[in-house]
């Protein structure tokens, strides 16, 4: 469940221009298999893509920690804490 509180974010446009970008290489990709690529250009490009996704990612992160629990901190309020916590687990498994 997320947070009810308010917050701001300053990097949404670069994440999503990230992920828009990751998208089209993703269907690139998804190409290359349809034309039967070789399997190492394709495991190459897949790994592009899976970067692309971990740097938007990262973006994201950085922006919530700058401002969201920033935000929570000088709140008291740990809900925010706890759910960054749940995410990141998710996010690096």
């Amino acid at each position: 469940m997320a947070s009810t509180h308010t917050h701001t974010h300053t990097e949404t446009k670069q994440v999503l221009d990230r992920l828009s970008r990751a998208a089209g290489h993703l269907e690139a990709v998804k190409k290359m298999v349809e034309e039967g690529r070789d399997c190492s250009e394709v495991l190459i490009q897949l790994a592009a893509v899976r970067s692309a996704i971990q740097n938007a990612g990262k973006i994201l992160l950085q922006d919530h920690i700058h401002h969201c629990v920033a935000d929570a901190l000088a709140t008291g309020d740990q809900k925010v804490l706890d759910d960054l916590s749940r995410a990141i687990d998710q996010f690096i498994k």
